[in-house]
């Protein structure tokens, strides 16, 4: 319930802009909520709905098809769960509404609200999720339940194996509609589609909404589908967030690591003042692993032509250069720019962030900044009225969560695409995964099977 018991006074939770669809409906209050609603809302000091669930909930209620821009902490989960809960059929015991979502941890966060929301209603819900055993999820299914919460790959093994009657199910929700839609869960999502019924009322959620979702969301949604969009600040209405992270001068180079480890951009344009720092910083990127190329003025013309149509054709998806050697390059599917020098003219900032965020699209710039660079940052921030949102640090537990659900993805994908022959070969390696489990030194040849395998299916993916 965190994110719906802030006040709405809160400024950072009170949108700047709101664009409506054209048949827009009226905005949906605290008293139109059933008396049951109110009492549990009440008990937990809810007396007023979020600005996202105020227009959210008149067009689920209609069964509108709906693609909703409103940032995270802003009270998106209530904006779903409190119509569906109003629209379950307690006494048909089948899913009749499926949510999903990228994580786990955000399976469980969601399971946790509509159980809060969901008392005394006889409403059931479960979370389904990779990384745990079957029979619990099983026997919830048998049992009956109402709402399914889950990540596309589990969901997939259980629809695959014929656990699941999805015939009943008449919503839809996507919540961080942008990552599900990524080329990491889009595969799977365009498999799940074809278990659910053809007529189902879908709404997508997302803090962002690049163009890419805009498109890919029409394979989910109806031709009638519209637009929402709540901006809580200038930076979410122009689309471009701009980052940044405090680092010391010789801790760039494994800050930038860690940035695109964590980030896993599409495409990103990486911006250095100095040609040595190019050839420095390719070398180390690709050293670690990355796919990336490199423009200074020291790059033969022919090398050059070549980076640049790998970049646009994206087949590259990293490209470090230096001011100079991008002029002249326009590519519109820039996800992110990282500024790994701020530069002394700051307009020139403003010029390297603009490299993404092109054609509708959403972009991140996030620059490494010095202690003694901070001051500069801020007196751009002033110059140009760019509102800059200073990032924690990068920890260690923090990438080997985002890279363990992301090695979990494509495994979970590649194993359900085995032949019944390729399977049973796989099983003779169980014993052997048994033994290895056993030893901590063996643990780290299946780590180094799982780091092996993450990367080359990146390296794969950038050549498909």
């Amino acid at each position: 319930m965190s994110e719906n018991t802030q006040s709405n006074t809160n400024p950072f939770l009170t949108p700047i802009q709101i664009i409506e669809p054209k048949n827009k409906l009226p905005d949906y209050t605290f008293e139109q909520l059933p008396i049951s609603q109110k009492e549990v809302l009440s008990a937990h000091g809810w007396t007023e709905l979020m600005p996202v669930q105020r227009k959210t909930i008149p067009y689920m209620l209609q069964a509108r098809d709906m693609l909703i821009q409103s940032k995270t902490g802003s009270g998106k989960t209530g904006a779903f769960v409190l119509p569906l809960l109003q629209i379950i059929e307690p006494e048909h015991l089948f899913p009749q509404a499926l949510i999903l979502v990228p994580t786990r941890e955000l399976a469980l966060q969601v399971q946790r609200e509509i159980e809060l929301l969901s008392a005394n209603t006889g409403i059931r819900s479960t979370a389904i999720f990779g990384g745990v055993g079957y029979d619990a999820q099983l026997r919830a299914i048998r049992e009956g339940i109402h709402i399914i919460v889950a990540t596309p790959g589990r969901l997939l093994d259980h629809a695959q194996r014929g656990n699941i009657d999805f015939l009943s199910i008449r919503d839809l929700i996507l919540d961080e509609a942008d990552e599900m839609l990524s080329m990491g869960f889009y595969p799977d999502m365009k498999r799940i589609r074809r278990f659910l019924p053809r007529e189902i009322a879908c709404t997508m959620f997302s803090a962002t909404i690049p163009q890419t979702v805009k498109s890919l969301a029409k394979e989910f949604q109806r031709p009638s589908a519209e637009f929402l969009s709540l901006s809580y600040d200038q930076v979410i209405a122009n689309n471009l967030e701009h980052r940044y992270y405090i680092s010391d001068v010789m801790e760039k180079d494994s800050l930038t690591i860690k940035i695109l480890e964590l980030e896993n951009p599409d495409s990103c344009m990486i911006f250095c003042n100095m040609k040595k720092d190019v050839v420095y910083l390719e070398q180390v990127l690709s050293n670690y692993g990355f796919t990336v190329g490199a423009l200074s003025g020291d790059v033969p013309q022919k090398t050059r032509e070549k980076t640049l149509q790998n970049f646009r054709n994206k087949k590259l998806p990293i490209l470090i250069c230096t001011d100079v050697a991008a002029r002249g390059i326009d590519v519109s599917h820039v996800t992110h720019v990282i500024v790994f020098d701020h530069p002394e003219d700051h307009e020139i900032y403003v010029h390297r962030s603009g490299r993404t965020a092109r054609a509708g699209r959403s972009g991140l710039a996030i620059s490494l900044i010095t202690p003694v660079e901070e001051i500069e940052l801020h007196k751009t921030a002033a110059d140009f009225g760019i509102q800059f949102i200073k990032m924690p640090p990068i920890t260690e537990a923090i990438i080997a969560q985002k890279t363990q659900e992301r090695t979990r993805v494509l495994l979970e994908r590649h194993k359900r695409a085995l032949g019944q022959r390729s399977q049973e070969r796989m099983r003779r390696y169980l014993g052997l995964v048994d033994e290895l489990a056993k030893l901590e030194e063996d643990k780290e040849l299946l780590a180094y099977l799982l780091d092996r395998f993450y990367w080359e299916s990146k390296a794969k993916h950038q050549e498909d």
